[in-house]
Order: C-alpha cells, then sequence, then structure tokens
C-alpha cells in the first residue's frame, strides 16, 4: 500500500470526557456505531493518505488492539508510543521516515475538511507549515465597555459577537520542521508554530467553513454525535 504519510495524535488522557475516558481512549469514543478515530481513518484513506502513524501512550493497547495494522481499512498503521507525556508536538521526533511532507492531526476531530485540498493548498504556498483554521464566533451576552488608558468611556457595545480563527488542530509540514522539536523532550504544537515564526519560517493557513467539531467537551461530543447522526454520509461513506 502506498499514499501519503498521516500523524494522528492519539495518547491524551481526555480528562474532561470523565468517567468514560478512564476505560476507553478519546479516540474510540463512539460516534453513532463507529469510533470517531475510524471516522478520520475512513476520511484519510478517501483523501489519498495510506500511511498513518498513530502517536499513542494512554491505553494505548486498546487503540492498537482496534486498529491493528490497518488492513481493514486499506491503509498501513503503525504504532509511536511515548513512554512519558510529550505534548503534541513532541511525539513527532519520535517517529522515522516523516522525510516528506506529512498530515498532522487529532485522533479526536469530526469534520469534514477536505483533507487532500488541504495537502494540495499547502503545496502552492512554499511554507514550511500550513494550519487549517476555523471561524469561531464567541457572543458576549453583556454590555462590553471600551475605555482608553485615563478611565473615559470611548465606546459601549451590548451583547456583541467577537469572531476568532482558531485552529482546527490539523496541520501539513514539511520535514524541516522536525529539526526544531527537541528530541524526547515535551513541546506543544502551538508553542513549535511560535518557534517557526521566531526563526523567520513562513506560516500558512487554510480557511475551512465546514463542520468541525473536538469531542473534548461533554456538549461538543453530543453535537459530534448529532450531526453524524443527521447525515453520516457526510462523513463517511458505507462502501
Amino acid at each position: 500500500m502506498v499514499g501519503m504519510k498521516a500523524v494522528i495524535l492519539a495518547g491524551g488522557k481526555g480528562r474532561r470526557l470523565a468517567p468514560y475516558t478512564t476505560i476507553l481512549p478519546k479516540p474510540l469514543m463512539p460516534i453513532g456505531d463507529v469510533p470517531i478515530l475510524e471516522v478520520v481513518i475512513r476520511q484519510l484513506k478517501r483523501a489519498g493518505f495510506g500511511q498513518i502513524t498513530m502517536a499513542v501512550g494512554y491505553l494505548a493497547e486498546l487503540l492498537m488492539a482496534y486498529f491493528g495494522n490497518g488492513n481493514r481499512w486499506g491503509v498501513e498503521i503503525s504504532y509511536s508510543r511515548e513512554e512519558e507525556p510529550l505534548g503534541t508536538a513532541g511525539p513527532l521526533s519520535l517517529i522515522d521516515g516523516l522525510d516528506e511532507p506529512f498530515l498532522v492531526m487529532n485522533g479526536d476531530l469530526l469534520t469534514t475538511l477536505d483533507y487532500r485540498a488541504l495537502w494540495e493548498y499547502h503545496r502552492t504556498r512554499g511554507s514550511i507549515a500550513t494550519l487549517a483554521t476555523f471561524q469561531r464566533d464567541v457572543k458576549v451576552d453583556l454590555g462590553v465597555i471600551e475605555t482608553d488608558e485615563e478611565g473615559w468611556v470611548r465606546g459601549y457595545i451590548e451583547k456583541p459577537t467577537y469572531h476568532f480563527s482558531v485552529s482546527t488542530g490539523i496541520y501539513i509540514f514539511e520535514p524541516a520542521v522536525l529539526s526544531h522539536i527537541p528530541a524526547g523532550r515535551r513541546m506543544d504544537l502551538p508553542d513549535l508554530i511560535l518557534k517557526l515564526l521566531a526563526k523567520g519560517e513562513r506560516v500558512a493557513t487554510y480557511r475551512f467553513d465546514g463542520v468541525w467539531l473536538d469531542i473534548g467537551r461533554f456538549e461538543d461530543y453530543e453535537r459530534a454525535v448529532a450531526e453524524f447522526e443527521r447525515d453520516r454520509t457526510r462523513f463517511i461513506s458505507d462502501e
């Protein structure tokens, strides 16, 4: 089997979904009748990612038992196990063979993002990294007062909505990124991006406007289940 390379971060404890995640790793939480990570793998396969490495830690044996070598989904799955938590970027330093552009993502996302389109966009930008972003709207149910440095009121906005561009937890990296990750030491992806920027590297963004849900919180998990059950064909086919 051949195909582009992807790394799925699946080693976290998912504390915000306790008590379920005391016995089940978050990527195995069911969305409808399938685990969220199976949805991700089937989407990656359709997009042309045939070589997948799972960075595992917490309850790794359950993930390895369920997904095996990936033959069931027509992909090659390997595992990189961290003996102690290394954050979200640190585990990349343990993975061999990342010698071409590769995708990195969290294993607990329900999204309609076109991974192939993200990949192709990255290749046109000439950047060392590309982040998929999503607009998050935050409504403040209070009157917001704007003041100057001396405390004089300069504006009054009643119940405003603010718009933020947030990371989806999905990236395309060039192999050169790995030289910025200290081997065997903890580092998170936001810190890696800030380090790249400090070094003068070019980092691109890819704006995405479809469905994107991180199931790390109960309310988002419930929304993800509802979205999937409403029309699962938006996410996976049953071929």
